[in-house]
C-alpha cells in the first residue's frame, strides 16, 4: 500500500487550496478514504472521510461546509478541496486507510 499527497502550501486566510492523494498497492474502489492532520504540538484528528463509490462523506464540524472529499476511482485518487480556510487549518494533512497506512503527508499553513 503506498498512499502519497500532494497540493499543499501556503496560503492566506480566506483562500483555498487543493489537495491530492495518489494510492497504489490495493483495490482502491473497495476502501473508504480519509483525510487526517496533525497541527504543531496537537495529536493527529480526523478531518473527512469518503465511502467506496463516492456516495457518503463525512466531515469533522470545524470544516463542514468549508472543505469537499472526493474521489476518482479509475485514478485512484481521493482529493481535498478546502475553501475559506482559517489559520485553525494550518496543519500536516494526511491520507489515511484503514488499519493503519498513511501517506508522509503535506504541509497546509494559513497565514496572513
Amino acid at each position: 500500500v503506498q498512499l502519497v499527497e500532494s497540493g499543499g502550501g501556503s496560503v492566506q486566510p480566506g483562500g483555498s487550496l487543493s489537495l491530492t492523494c495518489a494510492a497504489s498497492g490495493f483495490s482502491f474502489s473497495s476502501y473508504t478514504m480519509m483525510w487526517y492532520r496533525q497541527a504543531p504540538g496537537k495529536e493527529r484528528e480526523y478531518v473527512a472521510e469518503v465511502s467506496l463509490g463516492g456516495e457518503v462523506t463525512d466531515y469533522r464540524d470545524s470544516v463542514q461546509g468549508r472543505f469537499t472529499i472526493f474521489r476518482d476511482d479509475a485514478k485512484k485518487m481521493v482529493y481535498l478541496r478546502m475553501n475559506k480556510l482559517k489559520p485553525e487549518d494550518t496543519a500536516v494533512y494526511y491520507c489515511h486507510r484503514a488499519p493503519d497506512f498513511w501517506g508522509q503527508g503535506t504541509q497546509v499553513t494559513v497565514s496572513s
